[in-house]
């Protein structure tokens, strides 16, 4: 459970930078945003595993760039769903799921994975 926490405000994070940087993207308020980030992780968790295997043969062909435009619906699926955050397009998409992916990258760099359990 402290990991999906973690995970939600890494996301926040990056969706926060995303709305700063990124034209077209953009929330109402602080709520809005920690609804974005916990419902773009259910998202990530459930729909992104049907699309990546229905995309599959085309992610193939594309060398993998194909992923961007998954990461960018489900972002834009989030937006859809929640009225308080909203993204304009699938440029708009791309660019927040590539900010919010750096911002995810770096975080968890700095941040060690949980240590092994010592086995009896």
């Amino acid at each position: 459970m402290l990991r999906f926490i973690l995970q939600a405000v890494v996301t926040a994070l990056g969706l926060w930078l995303s709305a700063y940087v990124v034209p077209g993207v953009d929330f109402s308020s602080t709520g809005s945003l920690v609804a974005a980030a916990v419902l773009l992780g259910i998202v990530n968790a459930i729909v992104r595993p049907v699309l990546v295997f229905v995309t599959f043969p085309l992610t193939v062909v594309t060398f993998g760039l194909f992923l961007l435009v998954v990461n960018a619906a489900t972002i834009g699926l989030v937006a859809v769903f929640l009225g308080g955050f909203s993204v304009d397009g699938l440029w708009a998409g791309v660019g927040a799921a590539i900010i919010t992916g750096l911002v995810s990258l770096v975080v968890g760099s700095v941040i060690p994975d949980e240590p092994a359990r010592a086995q009896r």
